[in-house]
């Protein structure tokens, strides 16, 4: 028998530039500025948007990455958050959840989509946004909150049902967006390999 080592194949100058480019939309997404509402301290943004379209449109790896790079220039002490923020000042907040949760709903949306493509659909993408970038998004955020605040996990949870609508309108943007992009430029997300039967299997 002879063992079969698999290495993730290595980033192109073209996957760099996606990388880059998403970065710099993330932050762009956050010049418009935030909108606080209610006492909970969580700001209504459109970086959340950001991290959907990462993964939507480049796939797991590559959309986390692109989330990863706007999380470290964060913590380095850039203001590339929403409202001029940065990455210690959202991490002391009760928001700190939220900017973790980045990182694992960009891999969920990204892994998700790729398994739907070559063709993407609006309703299954709309359905992957939802549940990415809201149900693994927000389970971070009330985590985060029910560490940095006095709230109990029915305040928490009602505490962010006043961001659902907005979350819901943006999960659908993006899978318009996803499914435009996807059309026009197909194999951004590279279509997952499908296993062979073994023939050694298949004799038996």
């Amino acid at each position: 028998m002879t063992r079969r080592t698999f290495t993730a194949p290595r980033l192109t100058a073209r996957d760099l530039a996606q990388i880059a480019v998403f970065a710099a939309l993330i932050v762009a997404l956050g010049l418009p500025g935030q909108l606080s509402i209610g006492s909970s301290g969580v700001p209504i943004t459109l970086q959340s948007m950001g991290i959907m379209l990462a993964g939507a449109i480049l796939g797991a790896r590559k959309g986390t990455l692109a989330v990863l790079v706007v999380f470290v220039l964060s913590i380095a002490g850039l203001p590339v958050l929403a409202g001029g923020r940065t990455g210690l000042t959202s991490l002391s907040s009760p928001t700190a959840g939220f900017l973790i949760g980045w990182i694992p709903a960009a891999f969920v949306i990204g892994l998700l989509t790729a398994r739907m493509m070559p063709r993407y659909r609006f309703f299954t993408g709309f359905a992957i946004n939802i549940f990415g970038g809201i149900a693994v998004m927000y389970a971070f955020g009330i985590a985060g909150m029910l560490l940095r605040t006095d709230l109990g996990v029915g305040g928490a949870l009602l505490a962010n049902l006043t961001f659902v609508p907005g979350d819901v309108i943006k999960a659908a943007v993006t899978a318009a967006v996803a499914a435009q992009v996807h059309r026009a430029y197909p194999g951004v997300i590279p279509t997952p390999a499908r296993r062979r039967p073994d023939p050694a299997l298949a004799a038996h």
